[in-house]
């Protein structure tokens, strides 16, 4: 399941986008429009920001901006950077492999072969979306 830091980083991300202006977006239009808690906003826009995807202007007109164009910030990248893993179970992630203590032979393990399948399909479409894609 999503978390509320992803979900609520998407929705940041895309009202910024949506805003395509020059100047900076302030913390607190964003926080009322998408009824998200301010303080917690601050975090997930300061980790977006660490990560490249947003840049920030303190002062007097300052708030928060795209660095990317919104056709290349995709959906995956977000999730990772917000969420960490795309995989539902470690062993196989492409970014953040870790070998199952449980499993003893993982080319003959079930659930590694279906979540195969469901990372492969998941990612087709996260990495297939953009925040472009959600700015009306």
């Amino acid at each position: 399941m999503l978390s509320k830091k992803t979900k609520y980083g998407l929705k940041a991300l895309t009202y910024i986008a949506r805003k395509q202006c020059s100047e900076p977006v302030l913390i607190s239009e964003i926080a009322e429009s998408e009824n998200i808690s301010q303080k917690f906003l601050e975090s997930i826009l300061l980790t977006l920001r660490k990560n490249g995807l947003l840049g920030s202007k303190k002062g007097k007109g300052g708030g928060y901006y795209l660095i990317k164009s919104p056709s290349d910030i995709t959906m995956a990248s977000v999730i990772r950077i917000l969420e960490g893993p795309i995989a539902m179970v470690p062993c196989v992630s492409l970014n953040f492999y870790e070998r199952c203590a449980d499993c003893p032979d993982e080319d003959a393990c079930a659930v590694h072969a279906l979540m195969i399948e469901v990372r492969d399909k998941t990612l087709s479409v996260l990495e297939g979306k953009t925040i472009a894609d959600y700015v009306n």
